[in-house]
């Protein structure tokens, strides 16, 4: 899987397991719901920065943003 796509299958992920809506984590990263949904389906890639402000939006590491997901992971 290329990076992208663990950005995208990480993001959706925690966000969901945080019980967040996209608009709503776009509101708490202070970014656009459009520009969420779009990393979400890999559309864009995301900077370190941008990768910083999701992740404390959803109370993790930024680096677990980036980790590839095993077959039977759970956020």
């Amino acid at each position: 899987m290329k990076l992208r796509g663990v950005l995208a299958t990480n993001l959706k992920r925690f966000r969901l397991a945080a019980g967040l809506s996209q608009e709503e984590l776009a509101h708490r990263a202070d970014i656009d719901r459009t520009y969420v949904s779009s990393l979400e389906r890999g559309r864009y890639s995301a900077s370190i920065d941008m990768l910083e402000s999701l992740s404390m939006a959803l109370g993790i590491e930024a680096a677990q943003l980036l980790v590839v997901p095993s077959a039977n992971s759970e956020a």
